[in-house]
């Protein structure tokens, strides 16, 4: 039993670790003088001078724009992908090449991306990083949605095909229903992912107006204050929430699976 307990020392170790930092941050946003390392009280007013803060309200603006346009398409195309790897195809190698967008680093495929768009000749902007936010968070989805796709009932399928429904009909009516918590799950992930992502967004984005993520990068190139703290103790606020929701619509779906 002394054992047993003495295991406990390095796993709460390692949560201190790696929170703490965090939990400072969210405690010095809120922080009423001007140093980001000296706690001096209470106070609010760093997150309403972020309001009146054009550059990061612009950020915000481009980051939603972004994030939404990203997860409409990594949703559809990863929904497609995992029903079509799950359902007519048994092929390892595309099951690795599904996933090598969520494998490979992220410096590696922001520098893949930004050849193949010189290769085309696409102009650099807002939408550029949208498809490649899309490409990158589309393996994300498609391994959330199979993932729920392997409990799915596939005998409703066959029953509807026997019925007389075509492939289509029988996706929407049927397989679609299915996967709704995990294709909802899903997207708020690719949200999630969009949102935080930096190096992408960086390498892509050209000469377009930046993204929130990088405009906090120029923001600490000058050190960092409590109006930092306080934006990204938001972002956080965000995406704790998004990734609890897209747990628990798992949970729910799995449960309604198992019933």
């Amino acid at each position: 039993m002394r054992r047993s307990k003495l295991l406990y020392v390095p796993f709460w170790a390692t949560y201190v670790f790696l929170y703490a930092p965090i939990a400072v941050l969210v405690v010095m946003s809120f922080n009423a003088g001007e140093s980001a390392y000296t706690y001096e009280g209470f106070s609010l007013k760093w997150y309403g001078e972020l309001a009146g803060d054009d550059r990061i309200m612009n950020g915000v603006v481009n980051t939603l724009i972004v994030a939404v346009g990203s997860t409409v398409i990594a949703t559809v195309l990863g929904t497609l992908l995992a029903v079509g790897l799950a359902r007519y195809t048994r092929s390892k190698l595309l099951d690795a090449v599904s996933l090598m967008p969520a494998v490979l680093p992220d410096l590696v495929l922001a520098i893949g991306l930004l050849v193949f768009y010189g290769m085309i000749q696409l102009t650099l902007g807002l939408y550029s990083v949208i498809l490649a936010h899309g490409v990158f968070a589309m393996a994300f989805v498609a391994a959330v949605v199979r993932t729920r796709l392997s409990g799915a009932d596939t005998s409703l399928e066959e029953a509807s095909r026997d019925l007389g429904a075509g492939p289509v009909a029988t996706f929407m009516r049927i397989t679609l229903p299915q996967l709704a918590p995990g294709i909802v799950a899903g997207a708020l992930l690719a949200f999630t992912l969009s949102l935080d992502e930096f190096v992408i967004a960086f390498f892509t984005i050209g000469n377009a107006e930046p993204t929130l993520p990088i405009v906090i990068y120029s923001m600490i190139r000058f050190g960092v204050t409590p109006k930092i703290n306080a934006l990204a103790a938001i972002l956080l606020l965000v995406s704790f929430t998004a990734v609890i929701a897209g747990q628990r619509l798992t949970k729910i779906g799995e449960s309604r699976a198992q019933d």
